[in-house]
């Protein structure tokens, strides 16, 4: 039997994360169940993605990731799985799934459905979710997908002298993660040094924890997902530096390599 991960934005203030984890063990009570978060932003795609994004590969080949966020949101009407990396999604057809895959994934299905459901994640996607926990194949719990919600990343703009990114994700601490990845750097660096700019500051060196500069100084590090990460030690970087989901951040290089 395999691991069934539950994200959602339903938060935890009601009994929507209870009705649809009762559903799970109604069918399969010895069903493991992994909390993810329930607080994602309300209909907020990117949030959920990036949440998603930066966790999954943690857990084992199989496992299958039930994402209930913006779940009446879909234009489509559709349900889908998608399989990707080895491992199962399942979620609304609003876009998340083109994120997380690429617009490519491995396999996509879309779910049987049922009219007037209240809540679909727990009557529609369920039943899906735990069948392939309990090993089903996804040619039994759907029908061969069409195609699905297609969102782009927003891509980095990188010259020879440069990369500009943005912020993609707030957390909970108030750190700023941006799409600029540590590949990037390297490829575009070639080991020049390098200076960070995001809202009249500078950083011009890397950390490799929060709390190596003094307190309430910025800082700036990868992240374990190979994102550059801006913070504030003790401090919450987005209040402090007015900088919120999309603001802008640029890596500028020495013209020349170092010596």
């Amino acid at each position: 039997m395999g691991i069934l991960t539950f994200m959602s934005d339903f938060g935890t203030t009601d009994h929507y994360v209870a009705a649809v984890k009762a559903k799970i063990l109604t069918i399969n009570p010895a069903q493991i169940i992994v909390d993810i978060s329930h607080h994602v932003e309300p209909f907020n795609i990117a949030h959920g993605f990036h949440v998603i994004n930066a966790v999954f590969e943690d857990f084992p080949a199989g496992t299958v990731h039930l994402i209930a966020i913006d779940t009446h949101g879909t234009r489509s009407g559709r349900y889908q799985v998608a399989r990707h990396k080895g491992h199962y999604f399942i979620c609304a057809d609003n876009g998340l799934l083109s994120l997380l895959t690429d617009g490519d994934p491995e396999q996509l299905i879309d779910l049987p459905l049922q009219e007037n459901s209240s809540s679909p994640a727990r009557d529609i996607m369920v039943p899906a979710a735990v069948a392939l926990a309990q090993g089903a194949s996804m040619a039994e719990v759907g029908e061969l997908a069409n195609g699905m919600e297609q969102l782009i990343n927003r891509q980095l703009r990188l010259n020879d002298h440069s990369i500009t990114g943005h912020v993609v994700h707030v957390d909970h601490y108030g750190n700023l993660i941006t799409d600029i990845s540590k590949d990037s750097v390297e490829a575009i660096g070639h080991g020049r040094k390098f200076s960070i700019h995001f809202n009249r500051e500078v950083i011009d060196r890397l950390s490799t924890r929060y709390n190596q500069p003094s307190e309430g100084d910025s800082v700036a590090l990868f992240n374990r997902q190979g994102f550059l990460t801006i913070g504030i030690n003790k401090g919450h970087a987005s209040e402090l530096l007015g900088m919120y989901f999309d603001s802008p951040v640029e890596i500028k290089f020495a013209p020349d390599p170092v010596e």
